[in-house]
């Protein structure tokens, strides 16, 4: 799966904002663990249901969004 196909935007999944496969687990929630410092180990163990390659689209999803 391409790395961008994983985020998902859905107007009926929180409020919108931009998702982990259509899952409630957001980019900004995804973001701020890793801000402040929760390395991907630790995401993994806290949300058993996401995989490293969720958090590399939110990685590739946010630094798309940064340089528009």
């Amino acid at each position: 799966m391409k790395p961008l196909t994983r985020i998902t935007i859905n107007p009926e999944v929180m409020g919108g904002k931009p998702c982990i496969r259509g899952l409630r687990v957001t980019v900004g929630t995804l973001i701020g663990l890793m801000a402040s410092g929760r390395t991907p180990e630790d995401i993994l163990k806290a949300y058993p249901y996401l995989e490293l390659a969720d958090i590399d689209a939110v990685l590739a999803y946010s630094i798309s969004n940064l340089e528009h």
